[in-house]
């Protein structure tokens, strides 16, 4: 594996075309885009790992997987009285579907679905006090400690908030959010503020890897069930417009965010992270997708082979 993956790295470095960072957001328009890390976490504890794959960087969307989690743990199928299931097929900060569906978004992944994800696991609680829940449950799957929030991304990020405060706004207007709309953003760009390495994202990602337990530690996160049907989302949902493509070329449940990570899931092998911070058109990361193109080539992981 370790070879795998230096010869993956070794491959990207070769590559001129990178993609462009997601300069909408300011704190990320400064990223240098020839950073690539790549982290295999496996069940037995193992982590291999290349590149720049100890760096720190905003995980941005792929925390959407945590909270969604956490709303499981909390509201079990209830959750889905809220958001739905289905792949949106439409850019991640789009209203269109949304205005459609009156008001209820159409999966946990697109930004008004972790919005109104984040609003059903709030439970009438200060946004200190669910941030306080999200970072521990991040320290508990990671087992590491050390992980913060970036709050100079947070604050880039609310500063620039029209966008999604529409979304919300609209969603409120239907009756699908309970708290504040500024609370509940607040909280929003927070948990996609978390900033984390490759070899942290794919720690934290094992609980998927084994049908809920994280085997290193033994300790059950959610149930069976409830880890099926996340990396059933994340295949279908994972990279918005782009899953089909994902999907496609790796053949992974994953989950992608414009910071320019991407957190794939190998059930029974290996949690997965890549980043490198240039985006495609459709704000996944472009290389980081060639680099699990290769892996899945490399170790035959893709769950439509044998």
């Amino acid at each position: 594996m370790q070879q795998i993956l230096d010869d993956i790295a070794a491959e990207i470095a070769l590559e001129t075309d990178r993609g462009k960072v997601a300069d909408y957001i300011p704190q990320l328009a400064h990223v240098d885009l020839n950073q690539f890390g790549i982290a295999v976490a496996t069940p037995d504890g193992q982590v291999y790992a290349a590149g720049n794959a100890s760096t720190l960087f905003s995980i941005q969307s792929i925390s959407k997987v945590f909270t969604l989690t956490i709303g499981l743990g909390k509201l079990g199928d209830a959750i889905w009285t809220h958001v739905g299931r289905e792949p949106s097929g439409d850019p991640f900060n789009s209203i269109m579907v949304l205005e459609k569906e009156f008001g209820r978004p159409r999966n946990p992944f697109i930004n008004a679905g972790a919005i109104a994800v984040v609003d059903s696991i709030m439970m009438g609680h200060e946004p200190k006090e669910i941030l306080g829940e999200i970072l521990r449950f991040v320290h508990f799957i990671a087992d590491d400690d050390s992980i913060r929030f970036d709050h100079k991304v947070a604050a880039s990020e609310m500063d620039h908030r029209d966008r999604n405060a529409a979304l919300a706004h609209f969603m409120k207007s239907f009756g699908h959010l309970k708290h504040d709309v500024d609370k509940v953003l607040g909280v929003y760009f927070h948990q996609c503020s978390i900033a984390m390495s490759c070899e942290q994202l794919a720690r934290a990602g094992l609980f998927l890897v084994s049908n809920g337990v994280n085997q290193p530690t033994g300790i059950r996160v959610i149930n069976a069930q409830q880890s099926r049907r996340i990396n059933s989302l994340m295949m279908m949902c994972g990279h918005y417009d782009g899953a089909g493509e994902f999907a496609y070329r790796v053949g992974l449940p994953g989950k992608s965010g414009v910071g320019g990570g991407i957190l794939t899931i190998a059930p029974g092998k290996g949690s997965i992270a890549v980043w490198s911070p240039g985006l495609d058109h459709v704000g996944n990361s472009k290389l980081g997708l060639k680099a699990l193109e290769l892996l899945v080539q490399k170790t035959g992981w893709s769950v439509f082979s044998n």
